[in-house]
């Protein structure tokens, strides 16, 4: 039999499933063909007229990279400790340093050393971001403009603007970042070749 508890934990899945779709930009539709999933179910899980189970839960966890127990509201054990899992994207490093689903996410960035100076694929994408150099020299360029933040330096830009993050001088760059769901998937997962040919045309 259900404890009272468990039932308002259910209840609450659909509306946070939803609010996670819409934080990513993500229809019902492109959600049913990445995950198999029909179209109807993940509607009525969303609306709480489907029971969420673990076979519809964890392909929903694997399209959003959050734990399960983010997904349910489960309650934390107790353990504040956050366990960083890196991850590797277009040669960059990034550490998640917070674990709510939803809102503005924190990570540590980590730019490798760059033994020749690269050309930058600029990016665009809605919100806004900020960073602070914690070691290494950045190398920011924003638009036509380009600055180097040395370590103790920080930044915030509106990321429409074409905007691009490497190493100023060749060596290995760490800094914080602070952005919302919009620029964690620019930055993860944009094409380069289309995200230069976004900056060329702007």
């Amino acid at each position: 039999m259900d404890h009272p508890h468990d039932d308002d934990v259910l209840d609450a899945v659909g509306p946070r499933l939803r609010a996670l779709r819409r934080d990513r930009g993500i229809t019902l539709a492109h959600l049913a063909g990445t995950t198999g999933v029909s179209e109807s179910t993940l509607s009525r899980l969303e609306s709480g007229q489907r029971r969420p189970s673990l076979e519809l839960l964890l392909p929903l966890s694997r399209i959003y990279d959050v734990p399960l127990d983010d997904l349910v509201g489960a309650p934390r054990t107790g353990d504040p400790r956050i366990h960083l899992k890196p991850m590797k994207r277009f040669g960059m490093t990034f550490v998640p340093l917070s674990r709510r689903p939803g809102g503005v996410h924190a990570f540590k960035m980590i730019i490798p050393a760059q033994p020749e100076r690269l050309e930058p694929t600029l990016q665009i994408h809605k919100g806004f971001e900020w960073l602070y150099v914690l070691n290494g020299r950045l190398r920011l360029v924003l638009g036509e403009r380009e600055l180097t933040l040395p370590p103790g330096e920080a930044a915030e830009f509106d990321t429409s603007l074409p905007h691009w993050l490497g190493s100023a001088d060749g060596g290995v760059v760490e800094l914080l970042i602070l952005f919302g769901l919009q620029g964690v998937r620019a930055h993860l997962r944009t094409n380069p070749q289309r995200s230069s040919q976004a900056g060329n045309q702007r």
